[in-house]
């Protein structure tokens, strides 16, 4: 088959089949009496088989190798494809995340335009004091700037400077921490939950409320002392469960405090520790029992009474001691 027939055939250009030739990656099996090409069914399929190796992206000196070198191997070249596409992407999707940040900040002109790059490679800079600075400047970054790089920061000190920018700049901050609260990266939740922890408003309690349900205790934690804190309800049964489990235990039980000064809502912080207290192991009984001294004494010091007689001395001892602290007799 002549070169005219075999580029209509395959869709490969005779310009791009000469150079095949001339790189010694496909060669015509014979010629006619006039000098031209004339290819095999093998030569026919051998272009199909590069045709499908630069597909795959792989350079013609790589399809060369592929072909010709009895060692070679194809994972390890697959392998290497993988990684070279995975590294393309990321910079594909840096670009466009910094594509769609320069848009949504609405710019009016390049002045506008401008300001957002320079602000975008503030933000991403790798020196911790660079990127702080940013946060910290008196122009006015975007919330949705600021939310991004408060989920991608790991320096505390940076990430509690984006934290105050945020929560200054308002707007649309806590949808745009959403996304974080959400993440498979559990250090991307935590990170989002400390920041909408100090964002006030209705939006930031429900994302507050979603993250009770966490995996992460820590992030679970965040989000019941936030609440709490608020004065919402929600938040008492992860609290009582951080005092049984010790995680920020004194400071769970000071929120808890705060909620019980709500008549119904101390009942069901009282019938919830002394609940924990009838089946807890001994280290965490001692903690219940000094949670009581945070609830309201007219409430808290009958319990104390009874726990002055506990058969745990420590917790006997304890409790005698908080009642007698609270104003009652041990």
């Amino acid at each position: 088959m002549l070169i005219g027939e075999v580029a209509r055939r395959s869709g490969v250009s005779s310009r791009m089949l000469r150079h095949y030739d001339s790189l010694g990656l496909v060669r015509p099996t014979g010629r006619t009496f006039g000098g031209y090409r004339e290819y095999s069914d093998e030569d026919i399929r051998r272009i199909f088989h590069v045709e499908s190796l630069r597909s795959l992206g792989l350079s013609l000196r790589e399809i060369g190798r592929a072909l010709e070198d009895p060692a070679f191997e194809p994972s390890d070249l697959v392998r290497d494809l993988i990684r070279r596409t995975e590294e393309r992407l990321n910079r594909e999707q840096e670009l466009l995340d910094r594509l769609r940040a320069v848009d949504g900040s609405a710019p009016t002109g390049w002045e506008g335009v401008l300001r957002i790059v320079e602000l975008l490679h503030g933000l991403n800079s790798p020196h911790a004091a660079r990127r702080q600075q940013t946060a910290l400047a008196p122009a006015e970054v975007p919330a949705e700037l600021l939310a991004g790089a408060v989920l991608a920061e790991a320096d505390p000190n940076v990430a509690g400077a984006l934290r105050w920018a945020l929560a200054r700049a308002g707007g649309d901050g806590v949808a745009s921490l959403a996304s974080g609260a959400r993440s498979g990266d559990v250090d991307v939740r935590r990170r989002a939950i400390l920041a909408i922890a100090g964002m006030p408003g209705d939006e930031a309690a429900a994302a507050l409320t979603d993250a009770l349900g966490d995996p992460d205790p820590a992030v679970r934690a965040r989000a019941a002392l936030a609440l709490g804190s608020r004065g919402e309800s929600a938040a008492v049964p992860e609290l009582v469960r951080m005092v049984v489990e010790g995680t920020t235990d004194v400071e769970a039980a000071e929120v808890l405090g705060t909620l019980a000064r709500d008549d119904g809502t101390a009942d069901r912080i009282m019938s919830a520790l002394t609940g924990e207290l009838a089946t807890a192991d001994p280290s965490a009984r001692i903690r219940l029992t000094q949670a009581l001294v945070e609830m309201p004494p007219a409430l808290a010091l009958d319990v104390l009474r009874d726990l002055a007689e506990d058969d745990d001395r420590t917790v006997a001892l304890l409790a005698s001691a908080l009642a007698g602290a609270l104003g009652a007799p041990g």
